[in-house]
């Protein structure tokens, strides 16, 4: 399951989040980091999905 997250994660990371963490302030971090760029995005959800 968590190689799933990892590939939506790299697709459209704010949805990886929110399948790992809910709506909770990872998932509004993420948000925000995908705004700024797509690339910091990425790395702060593949973080969330692998550290768990």
């Amino acid at each position: 399951m968590d190689l799933i997250r990892i590939l939506i994660a790299i697709l459209l990371p704010p949805v990886g989040v929110f399948l790992q963490e809910g709506l909770g302030k990872h998932f509004w971090i993420n948000i925000i980091l995908t705004l700024l760029g797509y690339i910091p995005g990425i790395v702060h959800a593949v973080y969330i999905i692998a550290k768990k």
